[in-house]
């Protein structure tokens, strides 16, 4: 790899990471010694690049800096083609729309020899289970989450028994089959998770709820964990 590419490289670790990423993690993945990646940090920082970090504790990309459009590796293309195609025939209608428009977009400004790992892509997704078709709008629900907003639900759980609540979305749950909303229950005073398809009803209130939804994440994560002893939910960076 030629030093200019193993820059722009390096850039690319950092900016994937929100959280300060070690020499270490840097060396191994750009297959390089570790005295080589504190050589190229150097040389970025007194490009005026904002690198914040130091040897030993981690290095982050300083907020402001941007990388000039970079394009596709196949590899990445892969990817998003993999993902695309998985959330086209599992999302809810929105999701399934915008994920089609996401690869035409994509599509519109690739050149012409990445085209085929985007739309020949050889990752495809075997037949699974049948979906379970929700019984309310995922995409009114997805903006509440978005926006902060308390939603209150007309649930029925798995006996049968049908329950008025006031929830606070932080999260929709994608599987193979159904979809379930995590979120915090003023009834319960606890985190739960529902089913889109026992949804009787959900209406988004006015009314937004008095917490920041990455806290409510962390702490839902950090209750898991102790519950199980292993990280629940995984998020990039």
């Amino acid at each position: 790899m030629r030093r200019a590419e193993r820059l722009l490289q390096l850039l690319q670790i950092l900016r994937r990471h929100r959280r300060p990423v070690t020499g270490e993690a840097i060396a191994q993945e750009l297959e390089v010694s570790l005295r080589t990646v504190y050589r190229d940090i150097a040389s970025l920082t007194a490009d005026r690049v904002p690198i914040r970090g130091e040897a030993g504790v981690g290095y982050v990309l300083g907020e402001g800096f941007d990388l000039p459009p970079l394009m596709f590796t196949p590899d990445e293309l892969e990817a998003v083609m993999l993902g695309l195609r998985w959330v086209a025939r599992r999302g809810d209608q929105q999701l399934s729309r915008a994920a089609q428009d996401t690869v035409s977009k994509i599509g519109a400004v690739l050149p012409e020899r990445l085209r085929p790992f985007l739309f020949d892509a050889g990752l495809l997704l075997p037949p699974g289970e049948r979906v379970i078709r929700d019984t309310v709008d995922v995409a009114q629900l997805r903006n509440a989450i978005r926006e902060g907003r308390k939603v209150q639900l007309s649930y029925k759980a798995e006996d049968g028994k049908e329950t008025e609540r006031v929830v606070w979305p932080i999260a929709v749950a994608y599987f193979d089959a159904q979809r379930l909303i995590l979120a915090w229950c003023e009834l319960r005073q606890a985190f739960r998770s529902f089913r889109t398809d026992r949804m009787a009803n959900a209406e988004v209130l006015d009314q937004k709820y008095p917490a920041r939804r990455h806290a409510l994440m962390k702490q839902m994560n950090e209750e898991l964990t102790r519950q199980t002893g292993e990280r629940q939910i995984d998020v990039f960076g």
